[in-house]
């Protein structure tokens, strides 16, 4: 059984539509490219021997300028992870003694591709494109405005999207940093770092000590990356005491995942999850389990179980989900849990529920939450559903809601009376309920927790794109002229990137979004439930989907 994007979607209680991918085709910032077009018509390129060098703690890089701003594509942060070093916390990469050009895409984890193109819609919406797999994958790009030139600017730390499977840091032109870092002053990195079975697979069951960590690795490639951005990132005129991770979809649950991780303490002072968040993790007794079946599907011992370490990525990552089919059918989850994913070892990730310790180092550290009005829109590619009525959408959600879904449905309707029955359809299944449960589990600390919702709907396939997974990725980065395909472009988006983007940086500066255009943001209470809600007209409401979610089971 495949472990793929769309079930990880379900299980953290948001919904898909594709996630797409970058392209490194120079735009001006979005915010203002007809002035910027006005200003000059010269060379917006700079490359060559002795442009962007920049120091590191392994040697010197060489990256290139393009609209002014200093970029650093595939710089190592960590050693190959094949071989010896699979399942293996991630090690330093070995020093270099010539500079080395950093201006392509370093490689994509390994993952598996079959048809991953074999939607036209989707593949045109969201541009799904992939670098060469590999182990060898510890890779980071950098974006920023100058290079050690003694200011200290926030830095942006990108987690991507795919569940804890899928995905690399720039499978979507939203996601590419430019514009953001021009627009902020700000330094912008993302990052590639193990995924599924080769960054999640738990031996210490049945390896003993040696494989003491291998259920957390990939968690510690984001710890690694964050620790290369401390030491390194002074050279690239950023502030390593101002560290905002920010991840979408399965990066959000990797940022909450990560503040919850003793070893951030330091790395990371401020998180904002999109359209995904997560308060607990595997627990050891599964995550084990499924590590003993791996060892048996491989026909191995405890012995032999170094074994492992030999197979090619896929042939490994083949075992792997046929034991995950195994472990699904003889031990069942609940809901969308279980599979390859970060695990409550009570070392490097806790036992029990995120931010419930007031005391903890988390309880320092600013949280923006976002998602969006329908992550999972049954009708975007098929406009027939769209003809559904009231009934027919309790008859579609039975399979998740059983008895309950008739009142559901009521529930919904009661919140938002003027909703077609496709986007009541659309909005029970993209349902806040985790996004809520993790801002209310954070409001216990002392660091704010600021809650939005993005309602904003492209005028793009016939209006049935709605406000769909991966939407407003675009608009946070000033990217909406870039991510045309989801946005259509020009001033409409334009101008709610510009004020969410503007908030976003204010998030960075400061640990509050406000300061834009945008109306007063205030802090999330579990009381009031205080939402902002993003689109052409943005407004504050408290609980805006406060019966529909009472509705929903616990």
């Amino acid at each position: 059984m495949k472990n793929n994007r769309r079930d990880f979607f379900k299980k953290i209680g948001v919904g898909t539509a594709g996630i797409g991918l970058a392209s490194t085709i120079p735009f001006t910032s979005c915010a203002s490219a007809s002035t910027e077009e006005a200003k000059t018509d010269e060379q917006f390129l700079q490359i060559g021997d002795d442009i962007a060098i920049a120091e590191t703690s392994q040697g010197k890089v060489r990256g290139y300028i393009i609209n002014g701003v200093y970029t650093y594509l595939g710089i190592p942060y960590g050693a190959d992870t094949s071989g010896k070093n699979r399942f293996m916390p991630p090690q330093k990469p070995e020093p270099w003694t010539e500079v080395k050009p950093t201006i392509w895409w370093g490689n994509t984890a390994p993952q598996i591709m079959d048809n991953r193109y074999a939607n036209v819609d989707y593949s045109f919406a969201d541009h799904w494109n992939y670098d060469d797999l590999s182990e060898d994958c510890l890779r980071l790009n950098v974006w920023t405005p100058a290079t050690a030139d003694g200011k200290k600017r926030p830095v942006m730390l990108w987690l991507h999207g795919g569940g804890f499977t899928n995905g690399n840091a720039v499978e979507q032109d939203g996601y590419h940093g430019e514009n953001f870092a021009k627009k902020g002053d700000v330094v912008f990195v993302s990052i590639n770092h193990r995924l599924g079975p080769l960054g999640f697979t738990d031996l210490s069951g049945v390896g003993g000590e040696k494989y003491t960590d291998s259920g957390n690795v990939s968690q510690l490639d984001i710890i690694a990356a964050l620790e290369w951005v401390r030491d390194n990132i002074s050279n690239f005129g950023g502030d390593s005491g101002n560290i905002t991770i920010m991840g979408q979809s399965g990066g959000g649950a990797k940022v909450t995942c990560t503040m919850a991780m003793p070893a951030s303490a330091g790395l990371v002072h401020k998180g904002v999850a999109l359209s995904g968040s997560m308060l607990i993790a595997n627990e050891q007794s599964y995550s084990q389990k499924l590590g003993q079946y791996v060892m048996e599907t491989a026909g191995l011992t405890p012995a032999t179980l170094d074994q492992l370490q030999d197979l090619s990525w896929r042939a490994y990552i083949d075992v792997a989900n046929e034991a995950l089919a195994r472990m699904r059918k003889e031990n069942p989850q609940p809901g969308f849990r279980g599979g390859f994913g970060p695990v409550a070892d009570g070392v490097h990730v806790p036992k029990g529920e995120f931010f419930t310790e007031t005391a903890s180092h988390a309880a320092t550290m600013p949280l923006m939450i976002c998602t969006t009005f329908h992550e999972w829109n049954p009708t975007r590619t098929s406009p027939e559903l769209e003809k559904i009525d009231i009934p027919g959408v309790v008859e579609k959600i039975k399979e998740r809601f059983g008895d309950q879904s008739e009142a559901i449905v009521a529930a919904y309707q009661k919140d938002f009376p003027s909703a077609s029955p496709s986007d009541i359809w659309a909005m029970v299944l993209s349902n806040r309920q985790n996004a809520v449960k993790a801002a209310n589990a954070k409001s216990t600390q002392s660091a704010p927790v600021y809650l939005a919702w993005f309602g904003w709907e492209p005028n793009l396939y016939s209006g049935r794109m709605k406000a769909f997974h991966c939407i407003d990725i675009c608009f946070w980065y000033a990217n909406t002229d870039r991510m045309y395909t989801h946005t259509g472009g020009g001033s409409r988006p334009r101008t709610l990137s510009n004020e969410m983007s503007t908030s976003l940086i204010s998030f960075m500066k400061t640990g509050d979004p406000n300061g834009s255009k945008l109306p007063s943001w205030p802090k999330y209470s579990a009381e009031n439930g205080e939402t902002m809600i993003l689109n052409d007209q943005s407004d504050v409401k408290n609980k805006p989907d406060g019966t529909g979610l009472a509705s929903l089971p616990a």
